[in-house]
Order: C-alpha cells, then structure tokens, then sequence
C-alpha cells in the first residue's frame, strides 16, 4: 500500500503542473468570483462571501484532486505498472487504497492552500479547534469517497479522453445544483429538492457552520458524517470489484 502511494506521489513530484491544475480553477473561484458577487450577497445579509463559498470551493478542489487520480491509473496502465502490480503479491485492498490516498493526500495540500488564502480574505474558523477537527473528518470522508468512486470510474473507461468527459458531466452539475454558491434559502420548487438531495449540499453546509458558527451544532454534522460513512463504504466495495474484474482479463 505504501509503496503504490508513495509510486504515486512521485509521479505528482516529477509532473508538479498536475498539482498547479487541479488547484487553479478553485482558487479563481474563491478569489474572483467571491470579489465580484460579495457586494451582491453582502445585500442579502451574507457578510463575508469568501467565507460562505469557501466550503463549496473545498468540495470543487477536492473534485479536482480526486479526479486526477484516475488519470494517473490511466498513466499506469500505459507504462504497463498497473498490471505489473496486479500480478504481484500484494492484496487488492491495499492497491486500492494506496491509489486513494494520495489522491486524499493531495486533496488536504489544496484545502489547506485554500484556507491560506481565505485568511487573507478574513475568513476565520469561529468554532474554533473542535470545528477545525471535524472539518478534517469530513474532508477526508469526502476524499475517500470521491477517490474510491473516481477510480472505479477509470476501472470501467477505455481512455483517459472519455474519463475526463465523464467526470466533467459529473462534477459540473453536482457542484451547481448544492449551496455551495447560493444560500438554500432563497431557492423554491423543484430546483430546491434537486438541491436538498444532492449529499454534496450536506456537507458543504456542515462545512459552513463550522467555518461561520461559534457553536458546532452536533444534531446536524452527526447524520452528514453517517451518510458519507456509508457513501465511503460504497465506493470502497466498487472500486474492490472492479479491481477484481480487471484482474479477470
């Protein structure tokens, strides 16, 4: 397991444009976008819009890191490592969580280079070191999900070209149909249940009252951090069988 991570990080290591793309797009996001509309949402009674993005900007980064990683498999299989590995005796699960790692590694580089920058734009973590911990667990909740799901996604696709069509198609709509632009409150109908259904708003709104709250209200992270035990567990067990479908050929 370790030494399929520390293959990987290498590979980010030689190939530090990787790093420099999956980040750039996020924090154009945070820093312009939140400039342009601050005067806009400050009107709506939000007052610091760079701290109110700044969850969903984390879920965007944490797309991105993710994502990248099944590019790397699609290297792998190129180079012929990835069935290298397959034959050697190492356990399926440890491959497949040494591939999700360092995608979860880089995910925690980026967050935390944006909450960097978000100091500079007066955002503060008001519940202070508890918040600062459960931000943690859920970012990293996040990570394994997205990692298990993005690499069984590259398990399933023949080429790097269609996985990243995919995961565009994929990530596009889920990022805009949350809250991690827009406060929940001011949508109605259907585009709202949209909203409401997608997990990724839960835990882009866990992420806000930890970042803007004083009070970590457990009634509400509590159930967020069970749906995604369960969402992680899933993307576990997928990436496991398709792992071993792909040992089959």
């Amino acid at each position: 397991m370790l030494n399929i991570l520390w293959r990987n990080m290498k590979w980010r290591f030689q190939n530090p444009l990787s790093i420099i793309i999956t980040i750039l797009q996020p924090l154009l996001w945070l820093v312009i976008y939140s400039a342009v509309a601050d005067q806009t949402m400050q009107n709506m009674g939000i007052k610091n819009y760079t701290a109110f993005i700044l969850p969903g900007i984390i879920m965007l980064v944490t797309f991105s890191s993710c994502c990248s990683g099944g590019i790397i498999n699609f290297i792998m299989k190129s180079s012929g490592s990835f069935y290298r590995v397959l034959i050697s005796p190492v356990s399926r699960s440890s491959i497949v969580i040494g591939q999700m790692l360092e995608a979860i590694l880089l995910s925690f580089v980026e967050v935390a280079i944006l909450c960097v920058v978000g100091l500079f734009f007066s955002v503060k973590i008001a519940s202070g070191i508890a918040g600062i911990m459960l931000m943690i667990l859920l970012i990293f909740m996040t990570s394994f999900f997205l990692a298990g799901l993005a690499y069984s996604i590259s398990l399933f696709l023949p080429n790097e070209v269609i996985y990243e069509t995919i995961m565009t198609v994929i990530v596009l709509p889920i990022f805009f149909l949350s809250s991690a632009l827009f406060p929940v409150e001011n949508l109605s109908g259907g585009l709202k249940i949209a909203v409401m259904l997608n997990p990724f708003t839960h835990i882009i709104n866990a992420l806000r009252s930890l970042i803007l709250g004083e009070t970590v209200v457990f009634g509400d992270i509590l159930p967020v951090i069970a749906l995604f035990a369960v969402l992680c567990c899933g993307s576990f067990m997928l990436a496991m069988w398709r792992l071993k479908k792909e040992t089959a050929h």
